[in-house]
């Protein structure tokens, strides 16, 4: 039907092809959170079976996290945690972020994810990036997180866990709006930031927070 849109959904090829070449254990790994004044950046690292016993409506919910309402992404955690054989999770605050850098805390994250999983895997599947990693085999897939169901798992996997945190940082931290925008720059938290300043989960080596360090 023209004019009607369709939802991308990612596959298993990728998976699939590694399982052909021996590869048993192949994990999809994605971050959330590079963009944001406050809070950390959290990486996920997803190991999927070779064989996924779910049902259409639940394989179909795990894509891109980002397309996912948040009810929607609060269920395809519950589905993403029940079928995988392991899930590890990392996260580098904001005062490790202003120390090394946005891209080296984001490789941080990814390996404190993969050092996280139950048993290490022989492949690595990641969005966009490449990693290091106890010199295991890598593919950086653009736009895995809507093309590789592994990498869309992870990104599930990382975005349920960040907004919690960043819940939880809205009642240690009232008046910023975390709940809401979860530590973006917002009008809202632009403007909390010149009335209250930045607190201890800011990032202060972002260039919206460096002018409130001068004054």
């Amino acid at each position: 039907m023209r004019g009607a849109s369709r939802i991308t959904l990612p596959t298993r090829d990728a998976e699939r092809e590694l399982h052909t070449q021996g590869y048993l254990h192949v994990a999809g790994i994605d971050e959330v959170g590079r963009g944001p004044l406050a809070g950390p950046v959290v990486a996920a690292a997803v190991v999927l079976p070779l064989e996924l016993t779910l049902q259409q409506p639940e394989l179909a919910i795990i894509r891109d996290s980002k397309a996912l309402t948040a009810r929607q992404r609060e269920r395809a955690d519950i589905v993403v945690r029940q079928a995988a054989l392991g899930i590890g999770i990392g996260e580098v605050p904001a005062e490790e972020i202003d120390r090394i850098g946005i891209a080296p805390a984001t490789r941080h994250a990814m390996t404190l994810a993969l050092e996280a999983l139950p048993q290490p895997p022989d492949h690595l599947l990641i969005d966009a990036l490449q990693l290091s990693w106890r010199n295991k085999p890598c593919t950086a897939i653009i736009k895995g997180d809507m093309l590789c169901t592994a990498i869309a798992a992870a990104s599930i996997i990382a975005k349920v866990y960040r907004d919690a945190l960043m819940v939880e940082m809205d009642t240690l931290y009232p008046g910023y709006g975390f709940a809401g925008h979860k530590g973006y720059g917002s009008s809202r938290h632009l403007q909390a930031l010149q009335e209250l300043g930045p607190t201890p989960i800011h990032r202060y080596s972002f260039r919206p927070l460096r002018p409130l360090l001068e004054v």
